[in-house]
């Protein structure tokens, strides 16, 4: 049994980037070269074009999913390596997820979901790929707009704060448990701390379960539930995780 609490913090900070000029090969000399740059004007209103090699916010964007493991791993076999938190996998995994809250949308929430290829291997029963897109996929949709709900009109400036993961509850889950293929570990109730407005507020992740040594959301709310979306024990401060025998 794995004791302990794993604790990820997110504190990103991205430092702005200024491009290298490049002097080295220009026959005059570096003064004087500088004397005969000029500067364009730019009528009012117009936009100045990014100086070369300034990423884009949606470059950086592509750059942060890029660490995200979901779809370079999900047609490949499985592992039993215990999932770490502690790594640019989870943290993207973690702000995708958080991003999906704070705008109540899927898309850019699905880099966290466990993957349709993983699903398919894993699973051992009639149609995966119709049961992860029609009841996986649409309950976590239907989770993720009732988190955005709880934020309520604060929702675009609530910021993640961190992740609690217990150690002590990752378990594996045994072949023909849940129509299972093949074992993984699981980890239930793991908690989203997030500050808002001043204050410390934290909601839960029902159930994350691995596949080659990464942890994926497959239950948002909760791992049983009906049409509409749950919201898995919101709290003021951080809340109490609670072990829970899920699969």
């Amino acid at each position: 049994m794995l004791v302990g609490l794993l604790v990820v913090v997110f504190a990103i900070a991205v430092a702005p980037h200024s491009p290298r000029s490049v002097e080295a090969g220009n026959r005059r000399p570096v003064a004087a070269a500088r004397r005969h740059r000029t500067v364009k004007a730019h009528a009012p209103g117009r936009r100045s074009k990014p100086s070369v090699g300034t990423p884009s916010a949606a470059a950086i964007r592509r750059r942060e999913l890029a660490a995200c493991p979901g779809r370079r791993v999900q047609g490949l076999p499985q592992t039993l390596r215990l999932p770490a938190t502690a790594t640019a996998a989870f943290r993207c995994e973690m702000a995708a997820l958080w991003a999906g809250i704070q705008t109540g949308r899927l898309g850019p929430a699905m880099p966290a979901f466990f993957p349709e290829g993983a699903y398919v291997q894993v699973k051992a029963i009639y149609d995966p790929q119709a049961d992860w897109r029609q009841r996986l996929v649409g309950e976590y949709a239907a989770d993720l707009k009732a988190a955005h709900a709880l934020l309520g009109a604060g929702a675009a400036t609530a910021r993640l704060v961190r992740v609690y993961v217990p150690a002590s509850f990752a378990h594996l889950v045994a072949v023909n448990v849940c129509e299972n293929r093949y074992q993984y570990w699981e980890t239930p109730n793991s908690r989203l701390v997030y500050e808002q407005g001043g204050a410390l507020h934290s909601l839960g992740i029902a159930s994350m379960i691995s596949w080659r040594g990464y942890w994926f959301v497959v239950h948002l709310g909760a791992v049983l539930q009906g049409s509409t979306g749950v919201v898995d024990a919101p709290s003021s401060g951080v809340g109490v995780a609670v072990p829970s025998n899920t699969c």
